[in-house]
């Protein structure tokens, strides 16, 4: 079957390992399903994955794609959930938890196998290429906003970085979910997009707000993290899942943090309840996904390089 996948590690130049062509058909261990990849979408895990991050050399080659919608075997639309392990869905219970491509075949071909367990029903208000842009990106969001920044309708967030997957998810979520939301970028079309997507206010990085906020959400890291703090009200919640200028700032404002009583929280992925709620959630409300780019599978190398650039505004999906 045909394939986007890593076959070399390079830190510095990741797209260097990237390849596509023929790998070997999936297998279907007892539990197991084979799904029929319609479409899957692109994360930044998958360009930290061809530098080695979460992948070592001994599991290469290595299928890259967490996301997908597709066709199961007896034939219903399906989402994946790309967390296995820890659930004695599938895998030892003793397994630890790992998203696909770094210990299983991910997405980007035309099958990928899974436990039965990691997949939900597609909603059919959505469509393939929405629905796979939900798994990874949406979903984080999602925890980060209703599980662990424990926001409710009315309450002020920040989201620092508008354009990137998980930045985009929660201005729509949080817009649809009552919130007031504020959105930093560096760039003034992304700012301008984000005020379409429903946030009620964009700024240049480091910009002082309007208002301090009860939450914020952080993927940026080094770069924006001094302002993350800054931005909170006494009490507020810091929620981080990613760090993609790097994981150290300058400052860590650690005497801003217990002055004011602020939370630091980390959220990772989330649950297969979590989807199906988000889901639910997006089919009942009418609100979708923003697709940057839809490529076929056949040209994954130019959605690897999009999104390296920076140079986008919501998800880059692969259909097959």
């Amino acid at each position: 079957m045909f394939a986007a996948y890593a076959a070399r590690l390079d830190r510095d130049q990741p797209l260097n390992g990237l390849e596509s062509g023929e790998r070997p058909e999936p297998q279907t261990p007892p539990g197991w399903t084979t799904v029929n990849v319609r479409a899957a979408s692109l994360n930044h895990h998958d360009l930290w994955s061809l530098r080695g991050v979460g992948l070592n050399e001994e599991s290469l080659p290595m299928i890259l794609g967490c996301d997908a919608a597709g066709v199961d075997a007896d034939g219903n639309e399906v989402v994946v959930h790309s967390v296995i392990g820890q659930t004695g869905h599938g895998v030892d219970a003793r397994e630890t938890r790992s998203i696909l491509t770094e210990k299983y075949q991910g997405t980007f071909a035309e099958r990928v196998a899974v436990p039965q367990w990691n997949v939900l029903p597609k909603p059919p208000e959505l469509t393939f290429e929405e629905a796979a842009c939900l798994p990874t990106a949406w979903l984080t969001a999602y925890r980060m906003l209703f599980t662990n920044a424990g926001v409710r309708p009315g309450d002020t967030v920040l989201v620092q970085g508008a354009g990137g997957g998980v930045a985009t998810a929660a201005i729509v979520l949080g817009a649809a979910a009552g919130l007031r939301v504020f959105a930093t970028s560096r760039d003034e079309e992304k700012r301008r997009r984000a005020l379409e997507l429903g946030a009620e206010g964009a700024f240049e990085t480091g910009a002082r707000l309007p208002l301090r906020v009860d939450a914020v959400l952080e993927t940026v890291g080094a770069a924006t993290w001094s302002h993350s703090v800054k931005s909170l009200k006494p009490g507020g919640t810091l929620v981080i899942s990613g760090a993609t200028s790097g994981p150290n700032p300058a400052a860590a404002e650690l005497n801003r943090i217990f002055f004011l009583e602020l939370k630091v929280v980390g959220s990772t992925m989330g649950s297969k309840e979590e989807l199906a709620s988000l889901l639910s959630f997006c089919a009942a409300t009418g609100v979708r996904p923003i697709i940057d780019s839809t490529l076929p599978l056949d040209r994954a190398r130019e959605g690897f390089e999009r999104m390296s650039s920076g140079d986008l505004f919501g998800k880059v999906v692969l259909t097959v």
